[in-house]
């Protein structure tokens, strides 16, 4: 029977050393980006337009304390977009990372409160980036190598 326990271990051993942890930080660079961004891109017409909508949305539904609504547009806007673009890249991770993640805890507590699973699942994805960083497949990590040497 204690040959089952490590029969597991042994394939889950193989199995982890086939994905390196920056390839699944790739993943959740990526994929997080893309929530944002597309995000982000309902906000604005053409590139960066920010529509009439957009602003009618942060007066009611959106409606944040002590931010008004017009600032809270633009910040929004061109958050989703900025902190994408440089996931994507693997440029400034932790910083994007942590800034998208304050994003989520804004949006939980004075938006949307009932919607915790989604920012749960939003928080899970940010988190390893914001303590690990970006991972090897990131420009970061080019980087700090070149930096180091």
């Amino acid at each position: 029977m204690t040959q089952i326990p490590a029969l597991y271990e042994r394939a889950t051993t193989r199995l982890s050393a086939l994905v390196p942890d920056s390839f699944l930080l790739l993943v959740n660079r990526l994929g997080i980006a893309a929530v944002f961004f597309m995000s982000g891109r309902t906000k604005v017409d053409g590139i960066l337009h920010i529509t009439d909508g957009t602003y009618d949305l942060f007066r009611t539904e959106y409606a944040l304390p002590l931010v008004p609504p017009e600032i809270a547009a633009v910040a929004a806007t061109y958050s989703e977009h900025i902190f994408s673009i440089l996931l994507v890249l693997g440029l400034a991770t932790r910083f994007s990372a942590f800034a998208l993640f304050m994003m989520t805890l804004t949006i939980e507590i004075f938006v949307y409160p009932d919607a915790w699973p989604t920012h749960l699942s939003w928080a899970a994805i940010l988190l390893p980036l914001i303590f690990r960083g970006g991972g090897a497949f990131s420009i970061d990590h080019g980087l700090k190598r070149m930096l180091a040497a």
